[in-house]
């Protein structure tokens, strides 16, 4: 028996009306401290005005382009962001500045741009790969009082020995993952999450196994994971 044409539309609606709806990766810009800056924004289904999210904050890798920084909220950060009602905001290095050099000029005013924005839930999580793991250490460690966790996948504050760590990050989670196979990061990281939980930061450290700089985070379910961290941080 086949179904008529009205009826198999019918079933075919009402099957992609039970699909989990897929929130969309928005591209904005704005002028910052006189500089502008592309970012992309994703907002949680069903995304009302009139309520509070929690806001990861993520900077991307290498030379922090605007490709870069929406590949790395739609690969690291979107299924679990959409299952968990988060808001993803992801920026693009200002006239190819890094964000933990020149490109941090466009600080705090990025940050004033958030809170107007969208009502946020708590502070806000900062996080980053690479370049951007640097980069959410330097904008954590500059502008303390908006973070309440900081993630370096990798990522860390500074790779120096006689450092002296920002006090205002004592009063956060911090949180690094490191490639197993990548021995200058993980064994940078590993050295200043040493000293830095001897100072008495509350921080964890994270070898995953396998894994080079980028971690593959669909490969080794880092996505579910960096989402629990954060919201372990009391």
């Amino acid at each position: 028996m086949t179904l008529r044409p009205a009826l198999a539309l019918g079933a075919l609606m009402t099957a992609l009306a039970t699909l989990p709806a897929r929130a969309e990766i928005q591209s904005r810009s704005g002028q910052f401290a006189g500089t502008m800056v592309q970012y992309k924004v994703l907002l949680p289904p069903g995304y009302d005005a009139a309520r509070a999210y929690p806001v990861v904050l993520v900077f991307t890798g290498g030379a922090q382009a605007i490709e870069a920084a929406e590949n790395t909220v739609r690969v690291d950060w979107q299924a679990e962001a959409e299952k968990r009602g988060y808001i993803v905001v992801s920026p693009a290095a200002p006239d190819g500045q890094l964000f933990f050099q020149d490109g941090d000029k466009a600080f705090p005013a990025f940050l004033d741009m958030i809170a107007k924005t969208w009502t946020i839930r708590g502070k806000i999580h900062i996080a980053g790969h690479s370049n951007g793991g640097l980069s959410a250490f330097h904008i954590a460690a500059r502008y303390p009082a908006w973070f309440s966790t900081v993630t370096g996948y990798p990522g860390l504050y500074e790779d120096d020995p006689e450092a002296d760590y920002p006090v205002g990050l004592k009063a956060m989670c911090l949180y690094m993952h490191a490639g197993e196979l990548d021995p200058e990061w993980r064994d940078a990281m590993a050295k200043e999450a040493q000293q830095m939980s001897a100072a008495g930061y509350r921080i964890r450290f994270t070898v995953e196994p396998k894994q080079t700089h980028r971690l593959k985070a669909a490969e080794i379910d880092l996505s579910r994971r960096l989402f629990d961290e954060i919201e372990s941080c009391r």
